[in-house]
């Protein structure tokens, strides 16, 4: 599948795998003024999100061959890799079944522990909601706020909505994405380990990860280390973009 990217700067290549529900316009500031000043940087949308192309399949597999494509595309034979929440899932399948193509890698407030259903209540508002009906953003935003009460949480995933005609329409495959979704939040196992550098981030005030899942952490990935940024929760990269920037810089220049 050949993915919508954003390209900035000239460098090593440095790809940049969104969360769920993301796009890679969440990453835009960074990508831009801070790592295309010392790398290609090229930041995707996955898979049935942004304005990448929608598939009936949705799994790891999936994505690791997409970004194989892209690679490919891009005649980038490795990079580094930073991936946020289900896209540092997705980097870490593609360091442990393609170590060839991977430089550093940085994995952003994930572990390879299978998680829990977090994602439900999101899931059934925004499937509940027809945009279309609505014409006006602060509308749709009313209606999703009786199932989902946080509205950076809202704001965040409002952001997957385009203008069609006068009306509105999710632009992510939802369908394909929640039917997927099990595998998504499962457990990052294989019988090999990668064995370049490995930078975890966590988010201080996150729940997704700890330094307890360090062990399980090594297992797969012998030379990693694991920073925390006390101030961040799960989007530790808009939390704290200063402090993640400079963390995660600093990682991908020691190699050079």
């Amino acid at each position: 599948m050949h993915l919508f990217r954003q390209t900035y700067g000239q460098g090593p290549p440095l790809l940049i795998l969104h969360g769920l529900f993301g796009a890679s316009g969440n990453w835009t500031t960074l990508a831009r003024n801070v790592y295309a000043e010392h790398f290609r940087t090229v930041a995707v949308d996955l898979r049935n999100h942004g304005r990448s192309p929608h598939d009936e399949s949705f799994s790891y597999a999936d994505m690791t061959r997409d970004i194989l494509d892209t690679m490919a595309d891009e005649g980038i034979p490795k990079a580094h890799v930073l991936g946020h929440s289900m896209g540092g899932k997705l980097a870490m399948h593609l360091a442990l079944e393609h170590p060839d193509r991977v430089d550093r890698l940085i994995v952003a407030d994930i572990g390879p522990q299978e998680y829990p259903r977090r994602h439900d209540a999101l899931f059934d508002a925004m499937e509940s909601l027809h945009p279309e009906r609505y014409g006006s953003r602060r509308a749709i935003d009313e209606v999703l706020s009786r199932g989902i009460p946080s509205a950076p949480v809202r704001q965040f995933l409002m952001k997957n909505l385009e203008r069609e005609g006068e009306a509105y329409r999710w632009s992510i495959n939802l369908p394909a994405i929640r039917h997927g979704y099990p595998g998504i939040i499962g457990s990052v196992d294989s019988w090999d380990t990668f064995d370049g550098n490995v930078l975890f981030v966590r988010g201080g005030k996150s729940d997704y990860l700890s330094e307890g899942d360090l062990p399980r952490i090594r297992a797969l990935f012998p030379f990693a280390d694991m920073v925390s940024l006390k101030n961040a929760g799960h989007w530790l990269h808009a939390d704290q973009p200063n402090a993640f920037a400079r963390i995660t810089l600093d990682f991908l220049l020691q190699g050079r």
